[in-house]
């Protein structure tokens, strides 16, 4: 599709390009966006996300860039008859069945818009009058009114752009203030997107938050769940918390997210740190992603796990569900919040319950609280334990855990393998996000009176590289992988671990990089070892 085209197919398109166009150059259109464009200076470009929805993004006249909305528009005078269809099919929706069904809800709609409308310029039957007045449609109006109604009442509302939209990361609102946005690309941004009144935005806030299964009130005013699509949304009611008035933050959910040979392309992580995790992953080491929020410590857990043989069996347990596994048997497990004590179930009920299901592996969305213990106690078991966490160093992780409310003596630290760091640094608008180190975890020393750990990767943040500094010295490698992988000498170690960063080398540059090739190739691994490794990728 090319500007033409898509002017041609949608005459709202063709509508905001003319009126831009007068004083502005005509922007480029793109189907899809790279990572190249980050470092363009000056941006004007177009680019669909579902019809009839586009997306424009330009330097605003500060020179800051602004992220456009192009969606179908309504005059007064169809908003006026909007409101009219609207009114009439919430009345008529109560007498036919509920679904939840997003394809359902929309063919509801499709049924009761005919029924409550007809067309412009011919006359209604004398059965049309006896049962209430209907209202008149054009032709040329009734795609734009449908789309508004579905948009509206079965999809995100005004919103809709934002969560349609895949190269965003977080949507967030506050007030009647336009909505920013933060760009996988371009960054943090500012929408031509705002809510016309508080009556618009607290509609809005407490449908959404009904559809979450976690209403929002006056006495609960901070609400934490998922949208139905698996984005996590934050909100918060009331203006005695939230000073600018209502709030919200949605974190966008992605059902295939990104891959560890697509953190590599992105500077995440260096091949060689990509190759140790396959190592500590497929022999059961426990680890750690810590860092600050937004660091993408979700992102870098979900990459890791297609490193786990495909045979094993996992269990997860989050507050919100945002792991991603790809292994066939999967447990997932998601805590539940209730007024009633007896029926809440929180993490820590999830982890002990995992627990005796013998799984090989337990993921915890993130840790917190007494949950951590929990966990300690699988790795003590044999469990390998994988999660999430916040903090900026391992002597700071360790005082986390070891303090209120996790509680974990600090003997028993060294049952944690790994601790990796993560970190998300602003260059020129850029988001980059970097694995500042991977820390080992070596031993609890009474007579050093602490844990001793080996720092095993770092980040050079002036050059932006990664470097090895456990060559011949990792005590992971060495003493817990090498034995388990039956090999006579250590040291052997490292030439597999070349091997991998070899492998994992030849898929960016072969560019398989989706969620589905890379798991296929890791489930070729699983089921058949290196022989099944297609002969290009095996260095």
């Amino acid at each position: 599709m090319d500007l033409d085209r898509a002017m041609e197919q949608n005459p709202h398109m063709m509508s905001y390009i003319k009126d831009r166009s007068r004083s502005n150059p005509v922007p480029v259109f793109v189907e899809k966006l790279n990572e190249e464009m980050a470092s363009l200076k000056k941006v004007n470009i177009v680019y669909p996300v579902g019809d009839p929805i586009f997306i424009h993004i330009f330097n605003g006249p500060s020179g800051g860039k602004l992220y456009h909305a192009i969606e179908p528009t309504l005059s007064d005078d169809e908003m006026h008859r909007l409101d009219e269809v609207r009114d009439q099919i919430l009345e008529l929706a109560p007498t036919h069945r509920s679904d939840d069904m997003e394809e359902d809800m929309e063919k509801r709609i499709d049924e009761l818009f005919e029924q409550v409308t007809y067309p412009k310029g011919s006359r209604q039957t004398i059965f049309d009058r006896m049962r209430g007045r209907k209202v008149p449609i054009g032709d040329d109006e009734k795609d734009h009114i449908t789309y508004m109604l579905k948009r509206d009442l079965a999809r995100g509302g005004l919103i809709e752009p934002l969560l349609r939209d895949p190269y965003l990361e977080d949507i967030h609102a506050v007030g009647l203030n336009n909505i920013s946005v933060v760009h996988k690309i371009f960054g943090m941004l500012r929408t031509n997107l705002r809510f016309r009144s508080e009556k618009e935005l607290d509609l809005f806030i407490r449908s959404t938050s009904e559809r979450m299964g976690r209403p929002v009130t006056d006495a609960r005013p901070i609400v934490d769940g998922a949208l139905p699509d698996g984005s996590r949304m934050n909100i918060i009611y009331s203006e005695d918390v939230s000073k600018g008035g209502a709030s919200f933050t949605i974190r966008k959910f992605f059902e295939k997210p990104p891959t560890m040979p697509q953190l590599v392309r992105w500077g995440t992580f260096s091949a060689k740190m990509a190759a140790y995790l396959w190592l500590c992953l497929e022999y059961g080491m426990s680890l750690f992603v810590s860092g600050e929020t937004a660091s993408g410590k979700t992102t870098t857990l979900n990459a890791m796990l297609s490193f786990i043989n495909m045979r094993k069996k996992i269990y997860s347990a989050e507050d919100t569900p945002e792991v991603v596994v790809p292994h066939e048997v999967w447990q997932r497990l998601i805590t539940r919040e209730t007024v009633f004590d007896e029926a809440r179930v929180e993490l820590f009920d999830l982890v002990k319950t995992a627990l005796r299901s013998r799984p090989d592996y337990i993921i915890i969305g993130e840790v917190r609280g007494k949950e951590g213990s929990a966990a300690f106690q699988a790795m003590q078991t044999g469990h390998a334990v994988i999660s999430t966490f916040h903090a900026s160093s391992v002597a700071k992780m360790i005082q986390r855990f070891t303090g209120d409310p996790i509680n974990v003596p600090i003997r028993f630290i060294d049952n944690m393998n790994l601790a990796l760091f993560q970190e998300i640094i602003y260059d020129e608008g850029r988001i980059l996000r970097r694995c500042s180190a991977i820390e080992e975890i070596i031993k609890y020393s009474k007579e050093k009176g602490g844990v001793l750990t080996r720092t095993i990767f770092e980040w050079d943040p002036i050059r932006d590289r990664h470097y090895f500094t456990g060559m011949y010295n990792s005590y992971i490698l060495e003493h817990k992988i090498a034995p388990k992988m039956g090999l006579e000498f250590s040291k052997d170690i490292y030439t597999e671990l070349e091997r991998r960063e070899r492998m994992i080398k030849a898929m960016v540059e072969h560019n398989i990089i989706g969620y589905d090739q890379v798991n296929d190739v890791f489930r070729a691994y699983s089921e058949g070892g290196w022989e099944a490794i297609p002969r290009e990728l095996r260095g």
